[in-house]
């Protein structure tokens, strides 16, 4: 089972993640923050990644120690799982269409992490979520998780719209780039002969 559990704590945060590769998509998530968990469940629902996180955090000064922190926790469980890599696909792209929101996600898990970040969300929160969060998620994760990453809104007007398929077309390339390639499953796949 290509499966793993960190759990993280420092004074700002108190997070436990599972996370299993090879799973149906069964998410619970609760970090006290609905906007984060809903963006949580679009990632583990559409990866077909299980997932379950629990974070307690210090809300009562904001939302962003929680986000990052649960960001650095599923990228480091991520690399966890993956192992050394063998037979899986390597790379996964995705181009998301969510009504007003076309969002555009590819990635390599390459463990050289970088993000490429073009999302400029229209509007400051969405509710009471600050939208600076949804990159300083995807910068957390695609750093602990070894992700070369890249985000693109070719259109977009909704900021809700627009980041929930930034979290789906991310969902979608991590499914592929993870699964099992049934041409190459007992290689790595790079000529170096390591990720």
């Amino acid at each position: 089972m290509r499966s793993a559990t960190i759990t993280r704590k420092t004074a700002e945060t108190d997070i436990n993640v599972e996370i299993n590769l090879d799973g149906t998509g069964a998410y619970d998530n609760q970090t006290g923050i609905g906007f984060f968990d809903h963006m949580l469940d679009q990632l583990a629902r559409h990866s077909l990644i299980d997932m379950t996180v629990r974070c307690s955090g210090d809300l009562h000064i904001d939302d962003h120690h929680s986000v990052e922190d649960v960001g650095i926790a599923l990228g480091q469980a991520l690399t966890a799982a993956l192992g050394d890599k063998k037979g899986i696909r390597r790379y996964g792209a995705c181009l998301l269409p969510m009504d007003d929101a076309l969002v555009r996600a590819a990635l390599d898990l390459s463990a050289r992490p970088y993000l490429v970040w073009n999302m400029d969300l229209p509007t400051p929160k969405i509710g009471t979520f600050d939208c600076e969060l949804v990159r300083e998620f995807f910068q957390a994760f695609s750093t602990h998780g070894g992700i070369t990453l890249h985000l693109d809104a070719l259109h977009g007007i909704n900021s809700h719209h627009m980041a929930e398929a930034a979290f789906k077309a991310v969902a979608r390339a991590l499914r592929e780039a993870v699964e099992t390639d049934p041409r190459k499953a007992d290689a790595i796949p790079s000529t170096k002969g390591a990720l």
